[in-house]
């Protein structure tokens, strides 16, 4: 490992490998680091909404998700108490389906992406603090590898690592929006469930989906509210899992009756979202990190990729003005889906006012998209990169 960079990226998963990926498409010297290991999988609602994929396809990663078996989703269903509301999936700006591939994929993919592109990777690399000069300036990291301890340079720091990011931690974010509401979860991976297309059923109190995925597994999550979820997992967790997706909807329990569970039963359980303060003097962050919303509304990854783009087009640019202007930008791209999806976290609406907060979901998750499409695309500064980058 070398000891001096242009950025350090903390956090090897979708946004820090997305962001690394794009820095070093643009010809910056990139560090990417994680305490895990390639390959590995991570808790997840895996889908990605229209923003998302027309990001993954103008940044020539796509075919390799969909080449691995991630089926296409050309429909989404809403599922309320009196009725379903089917939405298909109508071509625009170049994207006629939607896809949810598993983490250990789509991590991988833009890890490979980020080291084809020229930026160097190192797992088992625990990050304990930031390096910084006698004005408080961060100028690095410290890290542990292979058991020796490391300072790294760079120009800038970026945090991707997570909810409990330890870059947000030793920077001083500070947390500017507090959510009310959060949500635990529960979910598996079956076979022999078919299902065409996304699935969402809220029933108050709770919230289900059924997502298709790699492997032919169908993954079947069930959410109720933080508070509950310690109750029902005081005897046996597969148990609690069944029962409470019997309660959200009969139907796709005993849909389940003819279908084989292929993984143990993961969860999550909640954590109110925030927006932190996400730029400082050397060190910025993204995905997790700096936004952090319930994952009922699945909305996580389409996040991480979008302010990964304007991250690295702003680190490209390369003034402090532009930071600040990818933090206002976040912001208002981020602070109605935030709250849309808190009041939805309540799991407290009746029928009719979720079906109100998922318009205006709907309505916000199509002005992000308008402002992604509008990004015009730079060359690459990589001869090895035939396609067109997006900064």
């Amino acid at each position: 490992m070398a000891m001096r960079f242009d950025a350090v990226i903390v956090g090897a998963r979708c946004a820090g490998a997305a962001t690394a990926m794009l820095l070093a498409r643009a010809g910056a010297r990139v560090l990417l680091v994680d305490r895990g290991t390639y390959g590995s999988d991570a808790l997840s609602t895996h889908a990605l909404m229209r923003g998302a994929v027309l990001q993954l396809h103008r940044w020539g990663v796509l075919p390799a998700i969909v080449a691995a078996g991630t089926p296409p989703v050309h429909a989404t269903t809403f599922s309320y108490a009196e009725h379903d509301v089917v939405v298909p999936i109508e071509p625009k700006f170049g994207v006629s389906a939607l896809f949810a591939p598993r983490r250990a994929l789509l991590d991988r993919i833009l890890v490979d992406a980020a080291a084809d592109s020229g930026a160097e990777v190192s797992y088992g690399t625990r990050v304990d603090g930031l390096a910084t000069d006698s004005g408080g300036r961060v100028r690095g990291i410290t890290a542990v590898v292979g058991g020796t301890r490391r300072q790294v340079e760079a120009d800038i720091v970026i945090g991707a690592d997570g909810l409990y990011s330890t870059i947000a931690q030793r920077a001083g974010a500070a947390t500017v929006v507090e959510g009310r509401h959060a949500t635990g979860t529960l979910y598996g991976y079956w076979e022999g469930l078919p299902q065409d297309g996304f699935y969402w059923r809220f029933q108050r109190g709770a919230g289900l989906g059924l997502i298709p995925t790699n492997d032919n597994a169908t993954c079947v999550f069930v959410s109720v509210p933080s508070s509950r979820l310690p109750r029902e997992l005081q005897g046996d967790t597969p148990a609690a899992y069944r029962r409470l997706i019997r309660e959200a909807s009969p139907l796709v329990d005993a849909r389940l009756d003819e279908a084989r569970m292929v993984e143990p039963v993961r969860g999550f359980g909640g954590h109110p979202g925030f927006i932190k303060r996400s730029t400082g003097p050397g060190w910025a962050l993204v995905g997790d990190a700096g936004y952090f919303k319930d994952p009922l509304t699945a909305h996580g990854i389409t996040d991480a990729l979008r302010d990964a783009e304007l991250l690295s087009r702003a680190i490209v640019h390369g003034t402090t003005a532009a930071l600040a202007d990818y933090e206002t930008t976040r912001d208002s791209l981020s602070r109605r889906l935030f709250e849309v999806t808190d009041d939805i976290a309540s799991c407290a609406w009746t029928d009719a006012e979720v079906q109100s907060l998922h318009r205006a979901f709907s309505a916000e998750m199509s002005r992000e998209l308008r402002a992604l499409a509008a990004l015009e695309p730079l060359p690459c500064l990589l001869s090895s990169v035939s396609s067109p980058c997006v900064l």
